[in-house]
C-alpha cells in the first residue's frame, strides 16, 4: 500500500482532526480561483524506502494536469499515477491511477476515478459529485456529502491555492473529503517556513505537519512532515514519514510547464 498512500498524502492533505490548536479560516475550502497551476503541468516524485541504514528507491508518483471539457464544462483533468520500480516488485508491486475532473470556476470536484492494483489486489471506484443535491454517486451507491467536499486529488490542487501567509504556526485549515465512500472531516496544520535540502536541490519551503489517518502502512498522529515550495506554485518538494515497518521519503525529482517561475529554488543539486 506504499504508493497508494503516497498518492493520497503526496501533498500532505490526508489528516485527522483532534488537536487543541485553534481552527483558522473554516470556509477556506468553499470555492476559490486557481492561481497556482495550469494545463500541461507535470510533476514527478521519487519514493524512497528505508528499513535500517539504507534508503532504496522504491517507486515514483507522477501528477499531470490538462484543460478539458466534461459535460460541456471546462475542467482540469488531473491524474496521479503511482508505481513501484521493477527492481522493487519482488517485495510489493503497485500500479495505482487516480483521476479527478475539477471545475475551473471554483476548484470543486465533478468526477473522481480510482483504479488500483496493489500486490494483486485490484479495486476500482467511479464517483460523480452532485454538489447542488449534496450527493456523491459512486460505483457502490449514493452517499450524502456536506457542502464543499473534495476528493483526494482535488484536495491537493485546491490546497495549492491557499494563501499560507495569512496563517500563524499551529493554525489548522479544515475541510471535508470523500474517499472510499466515506466523508472524512480533516484539516491541514500550518507549521511555518524553513529552508530544506532535497535530492533535487535547496528550497525555501512552507512546512506542514499532518495528522495521519491510521492504516495498513501509516501510524496515526503527527508523524509526517511535508515541505511545499514557498512561491506561487506550492509544489511539495519533500515528504518524510515513518511507517509501520521502516520509513519513507518522497522527493520532487522533475517538473515542467509550471504556471509560475520556481522562485523558491535556492540552489539546484
Amino acid at each position: 500500500m506504499i504508493m497508494n498512500r503516497i498518492l493520497q498524502v503526496a501533498t500532505a492533505m490526508i489528516f485527522l482532526t483532534g488537536s487543541t490548536v485553534s481552527l483558522a479560516q473554516p470556509n477556506e475550502f468553499c470555492g476559490i480561483q486557481n492561481r497556482s497551476f495550469q494545463s500541461g503541468e507535470k510533476v514527478v516524485f521519487k519514493v524512497y524506502y528505508n528499513m535500517g541504514m539504507i534508503w532504496a528507491g522504491a517507486g515514483e508518483a507522477t501528477f499531470t494536469t490538462q484543460l478539458e471539457q466534461y459535460n460541456g464544462k471546462p475542467v482540469y483533468h488531473v491524474k496521479g499515477i503511482g508505481k513501484t520500480y521493477s527492481s522493487y516488485e519482488w517485495f510489493y508491486k503497485v500500479y495505482d491511477v487516480y483521476e479527478s475532473f475539477i471545475d475551473t470556476t471554483n476548484l470543486m470536484p465533478i468526477k473522481f476515478l480510482r483504479d488500483v492494483n496493489e500486490g494483486g489486489f485490484k479495486f476500482k471506484n467511479n464517483v460523480t459529485f452532485n454538489h447542488q443535491r449534496n450527493q456523491a454517486i459512486s460505483t457502490n451507491g449514493v452517499y450524502h456529502i456536506p457542502d464543499c467536499v473534495q476528493d483526494v486529488l482535488s484536495t491537493v490542487y485546491y490546497a495549492r491555492n491557499i494563501d499560507y501567509n495569512k496563517y500563524k504556526p499551529g493554525d489548522k485549515i479544515p475541510f471535508n473529503m470523500f474517499l472510499d465512500d466515506q466523508v472524512y472531516s480533516l484539516y491541514i496544520r500550518y507549521v511555518g517556513k524553513e529552508v530544506i535540502k532535497t535530492k533535487y536541490g535547496t528550497f525555501r519551503a512552507i512546512k506542514i505537519a499532518p495528522l495521519l489517518i491510521e492504516g495498513t502502512m501509516f501510524k496515526g498522529g503527527e508523524k509526517m512532515i511535508v515541505w511545499v515550495t514557498d512561491d506561487e506554485n506550492h509544489i511539495p518538494v519533500r515528504i518524510d514519514s515513518p511507517i509501520l515497518i521502516g520509513s519513507i521519503k518522497v522527493d520532487l525529482m522533475a517538473y515542467q510547464n509550471l504556471r509560475h517561475p520556481m522562485k523558491s529554488l535556492i540552489k539546484k543539486r
